[in-house]
């Protein structure tokens, strides 16, 4: 246990956070963390702090009159075309608003590492948008003890998060991308998903197994296959699936990549799209339509996603609430030429 703070001398008006965490001899995460609400700080040392807060008050640090007009965007891999439509979007609000974008990428990680966070608190931008990755605790309070704004698109872990979030409806694209090869006659269905970690997989595949479920249509566990959101992963499981006794007659590939991994192994294997094989994806990049057939596949508004992540950051730097925390936006079914009825 602490010792109990000395009376604060020389000090006129409320403290900030750093003076706060001196004389309760913690450090300042713990003192954001106490004056920010959260739960995961031991009783007796909120009760220190709270006391420190009641008897002289609590003064939040202005941030830099000379921050940079900025926002940092991190992305946990540059790859594809999904990284290219949110920057759109994240751009097309910078211009507005006569601001820079500076891009971050961890080379396939999702936890950014002790480097990035230095470089961002020297840049002082006006927020920082994270892209499917996920900051460490640390690393987030320390966004918050320079009151930089974080907002989370697409996240990858626990919904439950303290930043606010931005995503897309992705159990409801589960759910028909399974109403529509059902309703085409398809029983035998295979689905390959993302990682279980991951929070739109997570509800992808939820959505696409109440679909089956709603319909009363078994689910195979042996039809059911896990990747990473990568090209391979759609070429692999699908020449597994398709070299079953009983292979499916349709795939649903969780994203757009994949979904171009499972054309690649039809290819390989001479099954013809769709009149042996029918396959929906998940994105609607602008490459779907330049597949041969063009891919049935749920939009996901990655433009708009990314604009509305800018838009919070905006709105946060400027001082403002948020009407909403968590902002989901609609997805939806895009029927092309990659589905028909089965044989």
């Amino acid at each position: 246990m602490n010792p109990s703070p000395e009376p604060v001398r020389n000090v006129e008006g409320p403290l900030t956070i750093a003076q706060l965490a001196a004389l309760a001899g913690v450090s300042t995460a713990t003192v954001s963390k106490v004056v920010n609400g959260r739960s995961d700080v031991g009783a007796v040392t909120r009760d220190q702090i709270e006391a420190l807060i009641r008897s002289h008050g609590y003064r939040r640090q202005r941030r830099p009159a000379k921050s940079a007009a900025l926002i940092d965007v991190l992305f946990h891999e540059l790859a594809g075309l999904y990284a290219i439509e949110i920057l759109n979007g994240v751009e097309e609000v910078a211009r507005e608003h006569r601001l820079g974008v500076v891009v971050s990428e961890l080379g396939g990680r999702h936890v950014p590492g002790r480097g990035w966070i230095e470089d961002v608190l020297a840049r002082r931008p006006h927020g920082v948008v994270s892209v499917f990755t996920g900051l460490t605790a640390e690393q987030t309070e320390r966004l918050y003890s320079r009151d930089i704004p974080l907002v989370l698109l697409d996240p990858t872990g626990d919904p439950e998060h303290d930043a606010p979030s931005i995503g897309a409806s992705n159990w409801n694209g589960g759910l028909a991308a399974a109403r529509h090869l059902i309703a085409l006659g398809h029983r035998r269905i295979a689905v390959i998903t993302g990682p279980d970690h991951m929070e739109a997989s997570r509800a992808r595949l939820d959505g696409f197994r109440a679909g089956m479920d709603l319909a009363g249509v078994q689910i195979d566990p042996a039809l059911e296959r896990h990747g990473d959101f990568q090209i391979e992963d759609g070429l692999v499981h699908t020449l597994e699936l398709m070299g079953m006794d009983q292979p499916p007659t349709a795939v649903f590939a969780s994203n757009d990549g994949m979904a171009l991994g499972v054309y690649h192994a039809a290819a390989e294997l001479g099954v013809r799209i769709p009149e042996d094989l029918s396959v929906v994806g998940f994105d609607d990049l602008p490459m779907a339509e330049w597949m041969i057939p063009k891919l049935t596949t749920i939009r996901q508004p990655l433009k708009a996603m990314g604009a509305a992540a800018a838009s919070a950051v905006v709105a946060l730097s400027a001082g403002e609430r948020l009407s909403q925390q968590r902002i989901e936006l609609a997805t939806e079914l895009v029927v092309r030429g990659s589905t028909s009825p089965p044989r």
